[in-house]
């Protein structure tokens, strides 16, 4: 299997608490892995150690066959993220945004065009950041998460905020990039809907543990033989997070 992520048995302990708890992920190239857990469960966590944006305590990854922490910077110029909501300069356009990330990257100034042309922004790009709707917003952050056209994308939240129409735009334009240009992409998101449409492979974290790692299909069967409704991502989800929650409290009773 060509896996283009993996990490071995990845932990962040923040004194007495335990963000993520050994987790040991394996991201195929070229796929959409969807990334879900409820609030507090160390998604956020486990992309931000990925991102170099904080230390494990424990474990290790690589990506694209480099290591951390000895290949770092090397790590970072394969990888074009969108964390949280992006901020930008209100008082200067789509496009000088773009390019202040297009100098700090050390990109050509025609990826600035190309990144706009991504994510169907080339007519607004010289529209002020503080007149674009939030959907527009979005699109602008995975703009600048696209710029240079990196082969892996890590995308928290790309969808938070959006109404529907925006959710439905932001979700195609994500499930056409690795066709497009043979890129794979992390996501995390509440909209579990949205995920099922999307993801090729589902990794499932409940309080930092990894509860489910592997393909749509292998997660129905896997629901199935345990005796849980199958019938949408959102159902097997909830179904084995109030499972592990059971156990855990079980656990802590004995």
């Amino acid at each position: 299997m060509d896996y283009i992520i993996t990490t071995e048995q990845l932990t962040k302990k923040y004194k007495n608490f335990i963000s993520v708890d050994d987790v040991s992920l394996h991201i195929r190239k070229g796929n959409i892995y969807g990334f879900l857990g409820p609030n507090g469960a160390g998604k956020s966590t486990t992309m931000k150690i990925l991102l170099g944006l904080t230390a494990p305590t424990k474990g290790s990854f690589a990506i694209d066959g480099r290591h951390f922490p000895e290949d770092r910077l090397a790590i970072l110029k394969e990888i074009g993220s969108f964390i949280e909501s992006p901020s930008f300069y209100a008082n200067l356009t789509g496009r000088e945004n773009l390019d202040i990330i297009r100098r700090i990257l050390g990109l050509p100034k025609d990826s600035v065009d190309d990144a706009l042309e991504l994510v169907g922004l080339t007519e607004f790009g010289n529209r002020l950041a503080k007149k674009y709707s939030l959907g527009m917003k979005q699109r602008l952050g995975l703009a600048g998460a696209l710029l240079g056209r990196p082969p892996i994308l890590i995308l928290d939240e790309p969808t938070n905020g959006l109404d529907p129409s925006g959710i439905h735009e932001i979700r195609n334009l994500i499930k056409s990039l690795p066709s497009l240009y043979n890129c794979t992409i992390m996501i995390s998101s509440h909209m579990l809907s949205e995920i099922e449409l999307m993801a090729d492979d589902i990794g499932i974290l409940n309080h930092g543990r990894l509860l489910f790692e592997g393909s749509l299909d292998d997660l129905r069967r896997s629901a199935k033989q345990a005796g849980m409704s199958a019938d949408n991502l959102e159902d097997v989800f909830l179904a084995m997070v109030d499972q592990d929650n059971a156990a855990r409290k079980q656990r802590a009773q004995l």
